[in-house]
């Protein structure tokens, strides 16, 4: 399996976790669709905070969750992503990823979160060495 695909997986199902703990548990899993652009751009900006919010959580649980047996990183994004996203506000990060949907109208297909990964985690990883 490819880094890439590798990373497409782990982002997929970190994004599945986040959308059904948004759910509150009262969808089952199968009806809960991964969140695209097409589904960020119609979000209020509540609901764009509290996506941003259920993912941070989730990555702060799973840090906490690996503390003492930290896994190498060909087998988790998680300490990558958290350092990435270091220094980004709620708004900045909405506001970098309404403006780059805006930009890529033609992208409305792609999730979130693997936008967040190419707009902010990457640049971040660059400017937090």
């Amino acid at each position: 399996m490819t880094p890439k695909l590798k990373f497409r997986l782990r982002a997929t199902l970190l994004a599945a976790c986040t959308a059904a703990a948004l759910a509150g548990g009262a969808a089952q899993a199968q009806e809960i669709p991964l969140v695209t652009g097409e589904h960020w751009t119609k979000s209020t900006e509540q609901n764009k905070k509290a996506y941003l919010v259920g993912l941070t959580n989730m990555l702060q649980v799973e840090i906490a969750y690996q503390a003492g047996n930290t896994l190498p990183d060909s087998q988790t994004v998680v300490p990558r992503f958290a350092k990435g996203l270091k220094g980004h506000t709620l708004d900045g990060a909405i506001a970098k990823l309404d403006a780059w949907y805006a930009k890529n109208p033609g992208r409305m297909q792609q999730t979130v979160v693997e936008t967040i990964w190419y707009e902010l985690v990457v640049p971040g990883l660059q400017q937090n060495k």
